[in-house]
């Protein structure tokens, strides 16, 4: 099992009025993004008390994984939408791993 470089927790909000767009927009990047060469894991969520509310958990190899995984094109529906699709800004919570991860 690869060992991550990179860990996140991502959190999107969306305005009441773009929670289908947004969680369509969403679940199509999960697919691809689990394919790229980079990606250890990657699970998206839903908060079980907001339904506008979506966690992602992601691993990376590296922070470059990342960062490459933040270029790819399937990102582009949210990344060039925020305005119009959150109702707060995406935020990214950088987590350091300080034990072994589960096998």
């Amino acid at each position: 099992m690869k060992k991550p470089g990179c860990t996140i927790i991502g959190t999107v909000v969306a305005k009441p009025e773009k929670r289908d767009e947004l969680l369509r927009i969403l679940l199509a990047q999960v697919a691809p993004t689990r394919a790229e060469v980079g990606c250890i894991s990657y699970d998206f969520h839903c908060d079980s008390k907001d339904p506008n509310v979506f966690v992602f958990y992601e691993n990376f190899v590296s922070r470059e994984s990342l960062d490459e995984h933040l270029r790819q094109p399937y990102l582009k529906p949210l990344l060039g939408n925020v305005n119009e699709l959150l109702a707060k800004p995406v935020d990214i919570r950088f987590l350091d791993l300080l034990y072994d991860r589960a096998v």
